[in-house]
């Protein structure tokens, strides 16, 4: 699958309660030119969410943080955003999350750059689901 081309301007909300994680894919997304919101939180990402006034085209969620996962945030914007796309990261293997997330996309982490960007590129050209 080819990496997402230049010039894209689509909007990613990235999630992480991770102060480092949160910038780097921030770094890594706003370099292949998306635009891109910040959340430390899963309550702080549904506020921003609610009150934004243009499209979101995708979740990027870190699934343990505490008070809100990131299947809980997930089901929570879409209740409210339901086009939104979905992509979950963690990194605790996939089979120990001990969940199906609607067919939501999912990366390890640590992920490379290359590997981030392909999965966001899936996810946007992916059906809501």
């Amino acid at each position: 699958m080819p990496l997402v081309s230049e010039g894209l301007l689509e909007t990613i909300l990235v999630v992480d309660d991770q102060a480092d994680v949160l910038t780097v894919v921030t770094r890594i997304l706003e370099r292949a030119h998306f635009h891109v919101i910040q959340a430390p939180s899963g309550a702080r990402a549904l506020k921003l969410a609610e009150e934004a006034s243009t499209p979101i085209h995708l979740l990027l969620t870190d699934v343990d943080m505490p008070g809100m996962s990131g299947p809980e945030l997930g089901k929570a914007i879409k209740g409210i955003r339901p086009d939104l796309r979905v992509l979950l990261m963690s990194g605790l293997n996939i089979r120990d999350v001990g969940f199906r997330a609607c067919d939501w996309g999912y990366i390890q982490k640590p992920f490379t750059h290359d590997a981030l960007l392909e999965m966001v590129s899936c996810a946007l050209s992916t059906h809501p689901g």
